[in-house]
């Protein structure tokens, strides 16, 4: 079976619900987001923040604490479930995503966030703030990590790659790239924008230690970032994965990719989807 075919097949568990139940509140209470866009996240945020970073709720700014950039700053639902799990901030905040005042916008904010790293949604920039990052850690002499997850179809701005390029020259052990490779951007399948492939070989030729998996295997995501402190380079992670995951109808369904004003039916759907 490839990797596509397993991420449709992986079953979710108790976890990866109730995280994906905290997405619907900023959903729903907003009626508003980029739903499709942030379930496919899940499971990656989730392997990071249980097990893998170096994070501090109540000191966000702690120097010694990993980087996570959200590149795909539209997947942001799925950050703010994270980091109201973790303690960043109210889980009853959530609710107030999109709404006036609230500090939960559409696209994630640096300073007005706990735990957000950097302002994204614009894209193709947060590999290279990433990178800024790892490399002024480089020169601080610092022993964090930069993780950055880009999108797909973000991937097509050139930023991305020279960003890259700029990380193979400096063999930065400590810039790791995740791609949410899920298919489908805005317009409709990668393969028909502006195809990807041959993904994983583009990357190694831009001098990344590159691997492949089902972004949502709980226990292959923990395997992989548990060994890439091992690697003395720059490592991309190209993650298969399914937008809208968990929800059936929104399964790789472009009209889910950003959803306003949902009806009581649609509400009750969402819901449903979570309780078997």
């Amino acid at each position: 079976m490839n990797l596509e075919k397993q991420s449709h097949s992986t079953k979710l568990d108790k976890r990866s619900k109730y995280l994906r139940s905290l997405v619907l509140e900023c959903l729903i209470g907003g009626d508003r987001g980029h739903m499709g866009s942030a379930m496919s996240l899940i499971e990656i945020l989730r392997v990071l923040y249980d097990d893998i970073l170096k994070y501090y709720p109540k000191n966000p700014k702690h120097e010694d604490r990993d980087r996570l950039i959200l590149s795909k700053g539209h997947g942001c639902l799925a950050l703010y479930a994270i980091l109201a799990d973790k303690g960043f901030f109210s889980k009853k905040i959530l609710k107030t995503s999109s709404k006036f005042n609230s500090i939960l916008g559409g696209h994630p904010e640096f300073d007005k966030v706990p735990g957000v790293e950097a302002s994204t949604g614009a894209l193709g920039h947060g590999a290279p703030i990433g990178l800024g990052i790892a490399l002024g850690a480089r020169i601080k002499k610092k022993k964090f990590n930069t993780f950055v997850i880009v999108g797909d179809g973000e991937i097509n701005e050139g930023s991305f790659w020279e960003a890259s390029m700029i990380a193979s020259k400096h063999k930065l052990e400590n810039f790791h790239i995740i791609i949410d490779y899920n298919k489908i951007q805005s317009y409709g399948k990668t393969r028909d924008v502006l195809d990807l492939e041959p993904l994983k070989q583009k990357l190694q030729s831009f001098g990344y230690e590159v691997d492949e998996i089902n972004g949502h295997d709980i226990l292959k995501l923990k395997t992989y970032f548990k060994k890439i402190k091992k690697i003395n380079k720059s490592s991309a992670l190209i993650c298969h994965t399914i937008k809208g995951k968990g929800f059936y109808f929104a399964e790789q369904n472009p009209f889910w990719h950003h959803k306003n004003f949902f009806t009581e039916e649609e509400k009750i759907k969402l819901i449903e989807c979570l309780r078997y």
